[in-house]
Formats: C-alpha cells, sequence, structure tokens
C-alpha cells in the first residue's frame, strides 16, 4: 500500500509576493526556502514542518479572493474551504493570536470543536485560515469517530480504505518510468537551454 507522508505542498495564488513573504515568513514563521520566477509569475515555497509545504503563484493580474467566512455554505463554483495548521501546544496557539492581532489582523475567539482548540484568520490574500492544537487524549486519527446523522452507505463501510472498489492499475513498465524536467528543476539543474 502506498505511504503519505503529508502535504508536500498546497498552491495558493497571490497578487502580492511581498505582502505574502511578510505575512507567512516574517509574521508566522515559516521558512522560505524556494523561489521561481519569470515574466508574469513567481512560484514561492513556505516550509512548514520538516514534510509540508505551502507555496504561492504570483500572477499578473489575479486579485484576492473574496472574503468568505470558513466553514460557510457557498453555491455555485467553488474547490476550497479553508486550511488548518497544526501547533505543537495550546499555548502556540494563544501565542499565534496575539501575534496577528497585534499585526491587524482579524482573528477569531478560541473555539473548542472537542478533538481541536482552533483560532481562525485570513491572510492578505483573504484565504482563510484555521490554526489547530489537538487536545490530548481526544486524538481522531487514533479513534475514529462518526455522528452524522445521516451517512451514506459509503460512509457506513468505515474508516479504511475498501478494497476492490477501482480498477486494479497496470504497474508502469521500467523503461515507461520517463522523469521530465518541469518548472523548478532549474533549482538544483541551472537552466535547461532550448534550442
Amino acid at each position: 500500500m502506498i505511504k503519505f507522508n503529508g502535504i508536500n505542498h498546497l498552491a495558493m495564488v497571490t497578487s502580492d509576493m511581498d505582502k505574502t513573504i511578510r505575512y507567512w515568513r516574517d509574521l508566522l514563521g515559516f521558512r522560505l526556502v524556494a523561489g521561481l520566477g519569470a515574466p508574469g509569475y513567481r512560484h514561492y515555497f513556505f516550509e512548514i514542518s520538516p514534510t509540508d509545504l505551502i507555496a504561492f503563484f504570483e500572477w499578473t493580474g489575479a486579485e484576492p479572493a473574496i472574503e468568505k467566512d470558513h466553514g460557510a455554505p457557498v453555491k455555485g463554483p467553488v474547490i476550497f474551504d479553508h486550511v488548518s495548521f497544526g501547533v505543537e501546544n495550546l499555548d502556540d496557539l494563544w501565542e499565534l493570536r496575539d501575534k496577528l492581532s497585534a499585526a491587524g489582523f482579524w482573528v477569531s475567539e478560541m473555539v473548542d470543536h472537542g478533538f481541536i482548540y482552533s483560532i481562525y484568520s485570513f491572510d492578505p490574500n483573504n484565504i482563510p485560515v484555521e490554526f489547530s492544537f489537538s487536545v490530548r487524549g481526544k486524538e481522531i486519527r487514533q479513534r475514529p469517530a462518526m455522528v452524522d446523522k445521516r451517512p451514506s452507505e459509503v460512509t457506513l463501510e468505515g474508516a479504511e480504505p475498501q478494497p476492490g472498489k477501482w480498477p486494479k492499475p497496470t504497474l508502469s513498465s521500467d523503461e515507461d518510468k520517463q522523469i521530465y524536467p518541469g518548472a523548478g528543476s532549474e533549482l538544483f539543474h541551472g537552466i535547461k537551454k532550448t534550442p
């Protein structure tokens, strides 16, 4: 079975990379670990943890999102609601709340969700962000819980992956396993010259 090791990166959009760097690097403390750029765009990566990154594309003509409250239902095309970042201890959450408030960002009161305590805010691009502390002894990863009053049949199959629900893949041969250079390869391989 495939073993995932976290979110390699979330790719967001900004209209102002400098404001984005000030927020994510300087206010929150995420290291700026890579930056790519060419006329019309920049693509920068910030380290969340040893295995997780958040990245931003800065595109000419992009605009901040329309502010939408975390978890509030919407109609029409939508692909994203909010992102939540975990912190190691409850004091970190209080410190984040104070830092965001002092920097002039709206930040919610502390919310008790039973298994996590959370605060909510928005980055300079109006991306809804949540910061969460996992309540000790109530980790849902160790004891999954379902209290949906009307769960679907698929939900009732349980927490574990259900085998046989998708076609069995034909594995790629060694000769088919080709890796092609893409954006970012210049960080380690130099600028690829086109003929």
